[in-house]
């Protein structure tokens, strides 16, 4: 299987390689009213369908633009799965170019996993039958198409998961959907002066660092106002950007009280003034809008890059860099979205659990098997003549590896089995990477030589390792070499560019 280059510079109608020449035809104009994605409740007594389509979309009031999204112009419905239920899904690819839609965050087994061998033609049909049973929690669906994943994603082919367990205890947590219990699908979008999605991956920074964009898109709409009842509202947080690292923090520095990390609920809320979410992490929090009037979400600027390639030592302090957001704020910071109280709407919450029934729970004492090490490098290796863009194992001259080997589809670097505990070494060669593994969730033990507290971090499937990490795995679920398993970061022009592998679980 080669990677398209059309694919990857075009997109179909959605993406356009580079800025349109007329000015003043189109404004990125904040301030909509936050769209909600439809939540589509999917179970086994008949099939939910999820179409693959081109769309047109209004991200601001200025015009609509090309896109893509799954039954929708851009994105897809919400998907609610039960907890010991089987969730079919018809998945149909009406588009002309071929996809895949992996389950990001569920434990289910490879044949059903949606990985880059599990590719849907262009007009076809994949019938796939989730069965679902891990905690409650907060996942996400997306294209994984090697080669393809950046500009697919890119372009609007993405949604949130929510998976519910009825017979856990009840928290007493906002569940009321759309008004105080909100899904956020953030990202960041580059446009066109004549409106179209930019996806620039030829430049030597996107190559090296991902494709940003200088506009901050929520649920498809750029920097919205959400309005929300007065008390304590969830907040459902995905950064589905290609790249960037957010780091956000309210305007007025209220708290934040996380109750939720990618494997579902924390045994008891942490109070936070800022949450830094990578590509692909989510978190839940919970956020008190009692008092009357407005707040601002806010983000620091990201400045992760290759350091070698910017001449200076990892870690320190260069800036942000390429596109980025305009500044709010003396430091940097730019603004995600707004929410405003609505007066005389009123939450059912208004205090803090203390403890979280049905969080997910913590892992038992156990002695791994087997240790693992990974390097994940983008200046891993030189891919001589073969020119710009994207290419199968590599980026430009850059290979982006991982232990010095850009991923292969044919190669499968290891075999586990299922139900024993491994202890995987992840380390960053040159900047932070978020490090994504399929199939299961892992307990983070340590970041940098310091211990991590489970507590604070629940259970996990993709972590930003900036330096070294120590993580617990054990995986429950087969996966054979004709739909192996993947680890990756996920940094999607990594991804598609060589750093990734595969493996299997017997």
């Amino acid at each position: 299987m080669q990677c398209r280059r059309r694919e990857v510079l075009i997109g179909a109608a959605a993406l356009c390689p580079a800025p349109a020449l007329l000015r003043g035809a189109w404004a990125a104009q904040p301030g909509m009213p936050l769209p909600v994605p439809p939540a589509v409740e999917v179970g086994s007594s008949g099939a939910a369908l999820l179409e693959a389509i081109d769309g047109m979309h209004r991200f601001s009031e200025s015009g609509r633009t090309p896109t893509r999204g799954f039954s929708q112009p851009y994105l897809g419905p919400v998907l609610r799965l039960r907890r010991d239920a089987t969730a079919r899904i018809d998945v149909r690819n009406r588009l002309a170019d071929a996809i895949t839609v992996h389950w990001h965050g569920l434990h289910v087994p490879g044949d059903v996993d949606g990985g880059p061998h599990s590719e849907i033609a262009p007009g076809a049909t994949w019938r796939p039958s989730l069965e679902i049973d891990q905690p409650a929690g907060t996942a996400w669906y997306h294209s994984h198409v090697h080669g393809g994943t950046g500009p697919q994603v890119y372009s609007g082919l993405a949604g949130m998961i929510l998976v519910d367990d009825p017979a856990a205890a009840d928290s007493g947590l906002p569940q009321q959907y759309g008004t105080d219990d909100l899904p956020l699908v953030v990202q960041d979008r580059l446009f066109t002066t004549d409106g179209r999605l930019a996806y620039a991956a030829d430049g030597m920074m996107a190559m090296m660092s991902g494709v940003r964009g200088d506009q901050i898109v929520v649920n498809g709409a750029i920097r919205p106002i959400a309005n929300v009842p007065a008390g304590i509202v969830r907040l459902r947080l995905l950064n589905a950007c290609n790249a960037r690292i957010l780091y956000l923090r309210f305007e007025d520095g209220r708290d934040m009280h996380q109750i939720a990390s990618d494997g579902g609920l924390l045994p008891q809320p942490v109070a936070r003034k800022s949450l830094r979410l990578a590509t692909g992490e989510r978190a839940e929090v919970l956020v008190d809008f009692g008092a009357a009037g407005e707040a601002r979400l806010l983000s620091a600027q990201d400045d992760n890059q290759p350091m070698p390639m910017m001449g200076g030592a990892r870690g320190g302090n260069m800036g942000a860099i390429g596109v980025q957001p305009p500044a709010v704020a003396p430091d940097g910071a730019f603004e995600v979205m707004r929410l405003r109280t609505v007066a005389g709407h009123r939450t059912a919450t208004y205090k803090l659990p203390a403890r979280l029934a049905g969080a997910a729970r913590p892992p038992e004492p156990s002695e791994p098997l087997r240790r693992r090490r990974f390097v994940l490098d983008t200046m891993g290796g030189m891919m001589g003549g073969m020119g710009g863009g994207i290419r199968r194992g590599g980026m430009g001259m850059m290979s982006m590896t991982i232990n010095g080997r850009a991923f292969d589809m044919a190669r499968t670097d290891f075999s586990t089995r299922r139900g024993e505990t491994e202890l995987w070494e992840v380390r960053a060669g040159d900047m932070a990477h978020p490090f994504h593994v399929h199939g299961t969730s892992f307990q983070v033990l340590s970041l940098n030589g310091q211990p991590v507290s489970f507590a604070a971090t629940g259970w996990k499937d993709t972590l930003l390792v900036e330096r070294k990490a120590e993580l617990l795995l054990r995986f429950d679920r087969a996966a054979d070499e004709r739909t192996p398993y993947m680890f990756h970061c996920h940094i999607l022009e990594h991804e598609d560019a060589g750093m990734m592998g595969q493996f299997t679980v017997a």
